[in-house]
């Protein structure tokens, strides 16, 4: 199987169960290219939300499938 495909599905299957940062997919999916991988699935037609989160003085993104 592609790469790229198995790392979406396991993607999909961690934002299904909620907010992702690109950590929780490096430790969980494999992949350090969470966003490029978000990218995709809305290109994709998934309805894909971010935000914003705050820890230890460090800003990044956390996404979350929409079911």
């Amino acid at each position: 199987m592609n790469t790229v495909l198995s790392q979406q599905q396991s993607i999909i299957k961690r934002l299904r169960k909620g907010w992702t940062t690109g950590l929780d997919a490096l430790q969980t999916c494999g992949t350090m290219k969470l966003a490029t991988r978000v990218s995709e699935l809305r290109r994709d037609g998934y309805t894909v939300l971010d935000k914003w989160v705050e820890a230890e003085g460090k800003r990044f993104k956390a996404y979350r499938l929409v079911k």
